[in-house]
């Protein structure tokens, strides 16, 4: 597959051969997953009552200290699979019963993706979801068309110090929110079925950081701004649970205050995000992060 050969599909344009070597993603030209199964706690509208048919793959494009997943988005944990093991894995979990198919972390993997897609696609009755985290390319996002009815996308920072120093992305929030801009001209108004399940459209979620309430803000009022309050839905979330490999950033060694989550609440409110979700503060727990540990991905 050519676009492997030298690979731009993110910002980052690291430009390897995935034939022969890894980018900063740190996937080859084969798909890696971790995790395929039903999964419960994503917002309501994607879960629903029969759960979320979730595929986890391996590796990332950004390098988020804090991650949940860091035993498969920087560790690499997971199990290579063919295209056509993929496309299977989207009917297993359609059999299940799955309200859609759930794409966690697959930027490095699009065009893979889309090639399984297009294996079973007259066989797939639910809609697909792109489950990202934010620092996409408008030009990969545009390419989806027809591939991705949902998506479910990070905006994790407004200044470039914090996603720099978090993420190793100083330009995240401009390609952040140009892809963004892009999902909604790809996805049109969130749509939902008689069962409240979501079928089309784009959530924005927003995870607070201990001590950075003042940048959710900036990230809010950027997004009201630029594309109001009814062209997405969005999440903000409370569930930041210190992963253990903080060593360089003690200061994210804790769990957000109630002080701070409830004043990024009020800012949502204030700038008319009134059909938001917002998790309640028993949300930070690791029990939200599934075990990795191969279920569904092997035959």
């Amino acid at each position: 597959m050519n676009e492997l050969k030298k690979c731009t599909i993110c910002p980052r344009n690291c430009g390897v051969d995935r034939t022969k070597t890894v980018g900063f993603c740190g996937a080859t030209e084969h798909i890696k997953v971790a995790r395929a199964s039903l999964h419960f706690w994503e917002e309501p509208c994607i879960s629903g009552t029969k759960g979320s048919g979730t595929v986890f793959f391996s590796g990332c494009n950004l390098a988020c200290r804090y991650c949940q997943n860091y035993e498969i988005s920087i560790g690499g944990f997971g199990d290579e699979i063919t295209v056509e093991r993929l496309a299977e894995i989207f009917l297993e979990l359609q059999n299940e019963g799955a309200h859609n198919i759930n794409l966690v972390t697959p930027t490095p993997y699009f065009p893979l993706i889309m090639s399984a897609i297009d294996l079973v696609r007259d066989k797939m009755q639910i809609p697909f979801v792109a489950n990202v985290g934010g620092y996409e390319k408008s030009e990969t996002i545009r390419k989806l068309k027809g591939y991705i009815d949902i998506f479910l996308t990070d905006i994790k920072y407004h200044a470039s110090e914090i996603s720099m120093k978090y993420s190793s992305a100083p330009n995240y929030f401009v390609y952040a929110m140009n892809a963004l801009a892009e999902m909604i001209s790809l996805c049109g108004d969130p749509k939902f079925n008689d069962e409240g399940i979501m079928t089309a459209g784009v959530i924005v979620r927003h995870l607070v950081l201990p001590g950075f309430r003042k940048d959710s803000i900036d990230v809010l009022q950027s997004l009201a701004e630029r594309f109001g309050t009814e062209k997405f839905i969005l999440s903000l979330m409370s569930q930041y649970t210190p992963n253990g490999h903080l060593e360089v950033c003690p200061e994210l060694s804790r769990r957000v205050t109630s002080f701070e989550y409830r004043s990024v609440v009020d800012a949502a409110l204030e700038l008319g995000f009134h059909h938001a979700y917002m998790q309640e503060k028993t949300s930070a727990s690791s029990e939200y992060t599934p075990p990795f540990d191969l279920t569904g991905v092997r035959t």
